[in-house]
């Protein structure tokens, strides 16, 4: 044991002064001596939780807590003190960053498959960013933390851009036929491509508040396709552009009185529409500002308040120690199988293997991104 673990610890904070740290555990090696009445101060951005012995026993919210027996009730009844925490306790206290990480880059390292309905099979690559938080802290750091003490976006930037990639290319095989479809869908693609990854990082207590696509951009020959049908259309929109005009000269041409009045009933008729939906945005923006911030249960899907530990509904635990990789039920600290469906407690899922070309997938991905096939 060096002496990196030998710390008495009297005051507990932490900053993060990079802006990339997720997690920071105190002490950094090892374990430290707490000392009884410490001063455990979280920000408003943070949580902080307690181990000893390896567990996970206590979440603290932000403010400044003294640590004393009443105020650290879950670890006290668990470690029965008999001499009241009087001694100094030996343990370790894990900040999360709670805040949004924003402009997280995504993207292919190597073009996926994509089979185009028009073009056959063609390669493409695509870019974007992403924003995530922490939203279960101790679900993320008992399923990728570990006994690291620092952990920063880095570290996970590249597990998450590969489940990006394998969802986005599934995505796009089931909603797009043919890249001519593209243009001026990159939104809609970016909203359904969100609500896909949802899932995945739910399992980490992660949330995905956000998902830009950039770019998808196919071979250079297959560009050049693209532009021929594009200027085709160019000249088609041209044409109908010149038959409105022609039509509108000739309504202007028969119209005899009444011309200005009319102008202005019309600008009047296109204007309150806009006028009334400013006023409803405005009047939603108030209405939503006085709501208290809320969170769903994951096991009775209602609407609770977000500090809430536990559901009024249903009495499900919030605070989500390890997930079913079955079926997302939360689990006891100590369990061996799942409770609603018995599968076994640590076994991880398998990925899939693709049936044409042999290349290794995530599991549950519909297309494989080596030859685009579906599995």
């Amino acid at each position: 044991m060096g002496t990196n673990n030998l710390v008495f610890l009297e005051v507990i904070e932490w900053f993060d002064d990079t802006g990339h740290e997720m997690v920071h555990r105190i002490p950094e090696q090892g374990s430290g001596e707490i000392k009884y009445g410490a001063q455990l101060t979280i920000r408003e951005s943070q949580a902080a939780i307690f181990f000893y012995k390896g567990k996970a026993f206590d979440v603290f919210g932000p403010g400044r807590h003294t640590l004393k027996t009443g105020n650290i009730p879950i670890l006290t009844k668990v470690m029965s003190l008999p001499w009241g925490f009087s001694s100094p306790l030996r343990a370790e206290v894990f900040f999360v960053n709670m805040k949004i990480f924003p402009n997280l880059k995504w993207g292919t390292r190597d073009p996926v498959a994509f089979r185009d309905s028009e073009l056959g099979l063609i390669r493409l690559r695509a870019f974007g960013i992403f924003n995530i938080q922490v939203i279960q802290p101790v679900l993320f750091i008992n399923s990728l933390v570990g006994t690291q003490g620092v952990y920063t976006t880095e570290e996970i930037e590249d597990y998450l851009n590969r489940v990006i990639v394998s969802r986005f290319n599934d995505y796009l095989g089931e909603n797009i036929d043919t890249i001519f479809n593209l243009p001026g869908r990159y939104d809609e693609l970016s909203e359904g491509l969100k609500k896909i990854l949802v899932d995945d990082l739910s399992h980490f207590g992660l949330e995905l508040s956000s998902l830009y696509i950039n770019s998808i951009t196919p071979p250079p020959e297959v560009q050049k396709s693209i532009d021929d049908k594009s200027r085709m259309g160019v000249f088609d929109d041209m044409n109908k552009l010149l038959q409105m005009k022609t039509a509108m000269a000739m309504e202007k041409a028969s119209e005899t009185q009444g011309e200005a009045g009319a102008g202005m009933g019309m600008g009047l008729g296109f204007m309150m529409p806009a006028m009334f939906s400013g006023m409803m945005k405005d009047a939603s923006v108030t209405n939503k500002s006085i709501q208290p911030e809320t969170q769903i249960c994951p096991d009775c899907k209602s609407s609770i308040q977000k500090e809430a530990k536990f559901c009024p509904y249903c009495g499900h635990q919030q605070i989500i120690f390890k997930q079913c990789t079955n079926c997302s039920k939360n689990l006891p600290p100590n369990a061996k199988f799942c409770p609603r469906c018995g599968h076994p407690a640590d076994e991880k899922p398998t990925p899939k293997k693709c049936s044409n070309c042999g290349a290794i997938n995530l599991p549950d991905s519909i297309f494989c991104n080596q030859c685009g096939e579906k599995n």
